[in-house]
Parts: structure tokens; sequence; C-alpha cells
């Protein structure tokens, strides 16, 4: 039997020591392909270079470096024929992310967004992160346990599935399934002046904080346990059709304003 397929990918760029670490970890049993920034797309979402022209470069065999977002380095990859990849890939796994994607972290996260990428071509697939303070081939083993059994269920269940999964500071070895909880950041918007005194900004602050709720990705981070929650590709809010169709049928109710001509 032929060694499963696993394309790899990030938003910290090609060289990042998390992603390498995974690589390795996974070259064991796996055949590997990664396709991953050319540099560091941390909070760029699932973004597409829909109107500038990208650049593909073959850093090393089975290594591939792409001058634009996450979400691009896996659109390309698993759109490009054989070009990259020799087959459609068993797993798309992205990571491991230097720092957490907790809570909402993960509607901004590159890392998530290129796992979803696949994930909506029917690709099963594993973002991961992890505190910087880890060893990085510990964390990089159990991803590799999570990709076997995610790669096992997807045969019995063949439903396209996107996972998150998170390493907190002092992991205890434990892992469990999540769901998300709620990260509070410092917000602002920091003005500054450049040497010619036009203004430039910084967005956000250094601090950070969350709710532990029973049963959250913050509550096991706040327990040194690893969280795997699973994420929707759904994203309607079936529960809140109701209030649609209240708004709907009120806003066609009103009267229309006809345009005055002169």
């Amino acid at each position: 039997m032929p060694r499963p397929l696993a394309l790899l990918s990030n938003d910290d760029g090609y060289d990042s020591r998390g992603l390498h670490a995974l690589r390795e970890a996974l070259l064991r049993e796996w055949d590997v392909v990664v396709v991953a920034p050319e540099h560091e797309q941390s909070a760029s979402s699932h973004a597409l270079s829909l109107r500038d022209p990208l650049r593909l470069r073959k850093v090393s065999e089975g290594i591939h470096a792409v001058t634009g977002t996450p979400a691009d380095c896996v659109y390309v990859a698993l759109h490009a024929g054989t070009r990259l990849l020799p087959r459609t890939p068993d797993i798309v796994l992205s990571g491991m992310n230097l720092g957490l994607n907790l809570g909402q972290d993960v509607f901004y996260s590159g890392t998530v967004a290129a796992a979803r990428e696949a994930a909506l071509r029917g690709v099963p697939s594993l973002a991961t992160s992890t505190h910087t303070t880890l060893d990085m081939s510990r964390v990089a083993d159990a991803c590799v346990r999570l990709a076997h059994a995610l790669l096992a269920d997807h045969t019995l269940d063949p439903r396209p599935v996107l996972l998150s999964a998170n390493f907190p500071k002092a992991w205890n070895g434990g892992v469990r399934a999540t769901s998300l909880g709620r990260r509070i950041y410092e917000e602002k918007v920091d003005f500054r002046s450049d040497p010619y005194g036009r203004d430039y900004l910084w967005l956000g602050g250094p601090g950070v904080r969350h709710h532990d709720s029973q049963g959250t990705d913050t509550a096991a981070h706040d327990e040194h346990v690893a969280s795997v929650t699973p994420l929707l590709l759904d994203l309607t809010a079936h529960a809140e059709l109701p209030v649609a169709s209240r708004i709907v049928l009120a806003a066609t109710s009103l009267p229309m304003h006809e345009k005055s001509h002169p």
C-alpha cells in the first residue's frame, strides 16, 4: 500500500521551526509536500490574492514557497495539477503555528484558513498551534497521531472535517475535544509619526485574557491540556433564520422611495 500523502502549509512561512518539526515527524510514515508562504502571513485570515500575481519557488525537494497567503498556498497546491502534488492529498495539515489560536482567533488565523481552504475542497484538515516554549518534536508527534486518527475516521465517514488543535504552555500531555472559548484582547489603535511627520498606525495591543468556560479550548488551556476543536464550514446561523425572515418581511413591507428625476 502506498504511504498516505500529506500537504503541509502554515502562516509562519516555509522556514518556520514549527513546520519543520511537523514535517520531520510526518515523514516517518507519510509522504509530505510543503507549500507554504515565502514570508510570515500571521492574521491574514482567508484572503486570496486575486489582484496580485504570485511567485512559486522550489526551496528543496518537496518544499515550495509561494509569495502569497496561507489560503493561496493551499489553493495553488490543490489546483496546479501534478505540478506540486502527485495526487489529491489524503490530508492537509497547517502549522505548527508558533502561538495559540484560541476562541475567536480562528477568524483571523492564517493557520486555520490554510486548513479551511482544503476542507472546503473536501480534504480532511487539521490546523495545529503550539506555545513557543514547548518541545516541538513532542507536539509534532501528538499532531501526527491526530492526523492518523482523522484520516482513519474520514475513511469511515468521508465528510470534510476541519479541526483546530492547540497545545498550551506547560502542556501536561492530555488532549480533549472542546468548543471555542472567548478571548478578550487589548483593542486599540496606536497613532505614531514617521520622520516626515506623517501618521502611521499599529493595530491592537499586547494584552489578552479570557474567561474560561467548561468544555472550551480556553478552559483546556488553563488546565494545561491540549484542545481539539471542530470548526464549521457552513457558517449559516440556522437558529437565527426566523430572525432573518422577520427582518426580510419587515423590510419588504416598507414603502419604496421613488427616485426624483429633474
